[in-house]
């Protein structure tokens, strides 16, 4: 029945651009026309957006301890300073185990780049921060940093006992569950995560946005853009049904109702070099990345997630993912500049940890108009299908290694099949997402999913240019001579051409 279920979710994941986007508009309202060139000029308003920065700090963290978790978000606040910004987004995850402590040190760093709030030149720099669900319960997490504590001492020196004093107390601002602020003429609402669980999905986090939106539906002006904060992503929008940290659809259903609408939100950490990133159906929904690390896009393939990745589970035969290629989340910390324009707004994605552009920035032309460049239709149909270097081949290895171990199955030893992937050939338009390994040898195929090297980095990066190691145990495939084909594909399922190789499954390993 599982495998049943998750093929179901990967023919949805196709079928969504194909017809379900489109149809995702019918809940009213249109978005951006086609640019017609870059602007010119200064800006009505621009931001810097960043989420999930997870300050891990502990109680009497040395120095050293609080610059290994806020040197990356202090840097991109100051490069945030540098580029002149307005105010600065952060959707959530401040803090990694919902210790105050650790908010503190968020609010410590921000008022070493903006001292008063203010920018060098002494603009105002606005703060727009939400909680998120590790604000509110990501005790669990790191329950180790207030080792020795009784129940009632941690309870002093954690926000759930009281988000809003301490929010006050910590930001210096007044704490209420849905806030509205005002940013050069530009809304922004920010509904805070109000829960203390993470279901990973359908998340009802904070029940008041309808009631809200219902409220405040005449107060918009519609000529302008409005920006909704919020942790998780509203649900299917931006990476698609399959994605998770989704919310319940509350926002979903309120904010198709403004065309003028654009979502900003994290909790899933997908990378921005995913072209789905960015939505547009009856508003805009855009995922904001992490600031700490990148992870995939779980169960979007059968089975649960990318086998060279943390993301799938642990099962008797997944080999562990320390025996291939490092992975790919700890490569990169991501962040956005938005430049707000009369006629568009550009989008600039940065891989802070590194200082490199991840990608071509996102041009969205203003006012809310057809067609809409950014549904996923559209997209599919702009980005070519990755390909391999001419005479490109498989390296294919017969190795021992351990498999992922887990609850109830113990970490041993395994004959395994170690495949080496070639890079595929550089090219801006075909970002490869992942790679699908099937090998077949008289028995059933055996389907593999395998995140690429280059599917989180910069262009720039070296490990864009890498080959992708996997490792899989030879028990998942039958006996005899298997082949094993490994076809790229994009993050818009487009494929490029397989390459193959073969290798005999049971026998004596040569030593």
């Amino acid at each position: 029945m599982k495998g049943n279920n998750y093929k179901g979710k990967a023919m949805l994941s196709r079928r969504w651009f194909i017809g379900g986007a489109a149809a995702f508009g019918a809940f009213g309202g249109t978005r951006f026309a086609k640019a017609k060139a870059m602007p010119s000029g200064e800006p009505r308003l621009r931001f810097g957006v960043v989420s999930d920065i997870h300050i891990k700090c502990s109680l009497g963290a040395d120095a050293a301890d609080v610059e290994k978790f806020s040197g990356t978000f202090r840097h991109t606040l100051e490069c945030f300073r540098d580029r002149g910004v307005d105010a600065v987004v952060i959707a959530g995850d401040l803090a990694d185990n919902g210790i105050i402590l650790q908010l503190e040190h968020v609010a410590a760093t921000w008022r070493q780049v903006f001292p008063n709030d203010k920018a060098p030149d002494g603009r105002r720099v606005e703060r727009l921060f939400v909680y998120g669900n590790h604000d509110m319960g990501g005790l669990p997490f790191g329950r180790g940093r207030l080792r020795g504590m009784s129940d009632e001492e941690i309870g002093k020196r954690i926000i759930l006992s009281d988000p809003k004093g301490v929010w006050e107390r910590v930001f210096d601002e007044p704490y209420v569950p849905i806030w509205t602020k005002e940013v050069m003429g530009y809304r922004f609402v920010g509904a805070q995560w109000l829960v203390k669980g993470c279901r990973g999905r359908d998340e009802r986090f904070n029940d008041g946005i309808a009631d809200f939106y219902a409220a405040n539906s005449g107060k918009f002006d519609p000529s302008l853009p409005f920006f909704h904060v919020q942790h998780p992503h509203p649900k299917d929008t931006c990476y698609g049904p399959w994605a998770w940290g989704c919310d319940a659809g509350l926002a979903t259903k309120a904010l198709s109702a403004f065309p003028n609408a654009i979502a900003l939100s994290g909790h899933s950490h997908y990378s921005l070099t995913d072209e789905r990133s960015v939505w547009q159906g009856a508003f805009t929904s855009v995922g904001t990345a992490s600031l700490l690390y990148l992870s995939d896009t779980y169960d979007e393939n059968s089975p649960e997630g990318f086998d060279n990745t943390s993301a799938c589970g642990s099962d008797a035969q997944r080999i562990d993912a320390a025996k291939m290629t490092p992975r790919m989340y700890h490569t990169g910390r991501q962040g956005m500049v938005w430049s707000v324009y009369d006629d568009c707004i550009v989008v600039e994605r940065t891989d802070y940890m590194h200082d490199q552009r991840l990608g071509d920035d996102w041009v969205m032309p203003l006012p809310a108009t057809e067609p809409r460049p950014f549904a996923f239709a559209a997209r599919a149909k702009k980005f070519r299908p990755p390909r391999f270097p001419d005479g490109a081949r498989l390296g294919v290895e017969r190795v021992i290694a351990k498999n992922r171990g887990g609850k109830d199955i113990p970490a041993v030893e395994h004959e395994a099949v170690r495949i080496t992937i070639p890079a595929v050939v550089p090219d801006k338009d075909a970002r490869a997402h992942r790679f699908k390994v099937v090998g077949a040898g008289g028995g059933a195929n055996k389907v593999k999913y395998v995140a690429a090297e280059c599917s989180s980095n910069a262009p720039g990066h070296p490990r864009s240019r890498a080959s992708t190691k996997c490792v899989f145990a030879t028990a998942d495939f039958p006996p005899g001579e298997v082949v094993f084909t490994v076809t790229p594909e994009n993050c818009f399922f487009a494929a490029g051409a397989p390459i193959t190789a073969k290798t005999m499954i049971g026998g004596r390993m040569k030593s």
